[in-house]
């Protein structure tokens, strides 16, 4: 009987610790845009730079290459 003394105080102070990090990361824009990181993650890395005259296949190594 006597750990429900410390628990339910511990437990309070817990909803309110987990309260106050929710509404901080709410306020601060962590989940403004859920889509946008997952559509990034599938986009397309392979397109050449703007500057380069060379297509990714001249700039590609190949086993021949090596020796």
């Amino acid at each position: 009987m006597e750990s429900l003394y410390l628990l339910i105080p511990l437990s309070i102070v817990l909803v309110f610790v987990i309260g106050f990090l929710f509404w901080w990361s709410v306020r601060s824009g962590q989940f403004d845009d859920m889509e946008g990181p997952a559509y990034r993650m599938l986009m397309d890395d392979d397109r050449p730079d703007a500057g380069s005259d060379r297509s990714p296949k001249e700039t590609a190594k190949t086993p021949s290459d090596e020796s």
